[in-house]
């Protein structure tokens, strides 16, 4: 059809869809995502290998009492606040990986140090001092991971991220067991040392890669850019932080009395007990690529107040079902629970403190320690208080609790508007 003469002719340009690459194709192309991806899973390799036997090794090699070796673990307590101070840094400057390889390194002294302890307060200094420092390198990880995807969007950079996540939980599969069998085979301080290796490992897939500055958005509602965000601003991300410990509480309470109530009560064979322990991840790796799927159609925040239901439903599983196949259930959803939150969890937290994500980075990927404490103490005092198998029932009220809790964070303006303001925007053809 031809316009009349006197008609103006108008060339209008409509931003075309951005294509959507396949994650791991994306990853694969990389060398940020790549090495970020390998050092991840060495970092998990080595910590998952030593955490089920450092307990061990204080007993058996610094004659410590099993009181004082459950009291281990509250040296983690220190983690978040070491998480929050390198990640307002690494926010300051943008120097994602200088601080991620200084991380690194410290994490290989404070575990080469614990593993030649000659005294029983050597570990518990080093690793409340150190070793807080050391776990705060993933953090640094997934906001480099960040900033690339910001410079460089793309339709499939939440993808990203799970396989990213995905070696991390490859990593915790695979170190228990590879800590036990060459603890049998060497010694734990031998162990330790593997441990320390693995940690300072995580360097080497990265080489001598740079990248710029990481530069908040300007103008952004959370406040302004290369300023520390304040409490107002970071409510969103530590609503959010309170209601993922909630849903993590439940862990530690598992993995305490879950193994117990199986052989003591519930008599179950070793292979059988151990089958209903290690369903769990591989349901949580099989779905983790399906939960960034669903969540582009459902919304992250929506996905995850049914992840957290999931919990709730797995842990009464525990308490009142009492045969192999009530665990077996219970341990499906558990590994559906946290088949949403690890692919999700860190992208949401960067969404929600957008100005400052090595920041929230880090607070979210520690706030695990924080859990462990607090689910630690409840299933003690429930586990004497009501007994097993009903100490479940502890976990079961704190998951309904971030249920309610992330129902309400769906329904905030404020958080809706965080969690989609940094996804790909596309302008459909005219």
């Amino acid at each position: 059809m031809t316009l009349p003469e006197h008609v103006e002719r108008v060339d209008v340009t409509v931003d075309e869809p951005p294509a959507r690459t396949s994650a791991l194709r994306l990853t694969l192309a990389s060398p940020l995502y790549r090495g970020a991806t390998i050092a991840v899973f060495l970092s998990a390799l080595g910590f998952s290998a030593a955490a089920p036997q450092i307990a061990l090794f204080l007993v058996d090699d610094l004659h410590a009492s099993l009181t004082a070796a459950g009291l281990f673990y509250l040296t983690n307590l220190t983690a978040p606040l070491a998480g929050y101070l390198v990640g307002r840094r690494s926010d300051r400057t943008g120097r994602r990986l200088g601080l991620f390889r200084i991380c690194a390194v410290a994490g290989f002294l404070g575990w080469l140090a614990i593993a030649y302890s000659t005294q029983l307060w050597m570990p518990y200094v080093v690793s409340a001092v150190i070793g807080g420092f050391g776990g705060a390198a993933t953090s640094q990880l997934f906001a480099a991971v960040h900033d690339e995807q910001q410079a460089h969007p793309d339709a499939g950079n939440d993808g990203v991220v799970a396989v990213v996540r995905m070696a991390l939980t490859g990593g915790w599969v695979i170190g228990p067991v590879a800590g036990s069998f060459l603890a049998a085979q060497t010694s734990l301080r031998t162990m330790l040392v593997a441990t320390a290796i693995c940690t300072l490992a995580q360097v080497v897939p990265l080489g001598t890669l740079r990248t710029g500055a990481g530069a908040p958005p300007a103008g952004d509602a959370a406040g302004p850019a290369g300023r520390s965000p304040g409490l107002r601003a970071m409510l969103p991300l530590l609503t959010f932080t309170t209601m993922y410990v909630l849903v993590y509480t439940g862990e530690p309470i598992k993995y305490a009395y879950l193994p117990i109530y199986m052989h003591d009560r519930l008599h179950l064979a070793a292979g059988l007990s151990g089958a209903v322990i290690g369903i769990q991840p591989l349901v949580e790796i099989v779905l983790m690529p399906l939960a960034v799927l669903i969540a582009r159609r459902t919304g992250m925040m929506r996905l995850m107040v049914l992840g957290a239901g999931f919990g709730v439903a797995a842990n009464i599983c525990f308490a009142v079902t009492g045969t192999a196949a009530g665990l077996f259930a219970g341990q499906i959803l558990m590994g559906a629970v946290w088949g949403i939150f690890a692919a999700l969890g860190v992208i949401v937290a960067q969404r929600l403190l957008p100005t400052a994500v090595a920041t929230a980075s880090a607070i979210f990927l520690s706030c695990t320690a924080l859990a462990s404490a607090l689910g630690g103490a409840a299933g003690g005092i429930g586990a004497a208080v009501i007994g097993l198998p009903h100490v479940f029932a502890i976990p079961a009220a704190f998951g309904l609790l971030a249920v309610v809790g992330l129902t309400l964070m769906t329904r905030s303006p404020e958080t809706n508007d965080r969690e989609t303001a940094y996804l790909p925007r596309t302008v459909p053809k005219q």
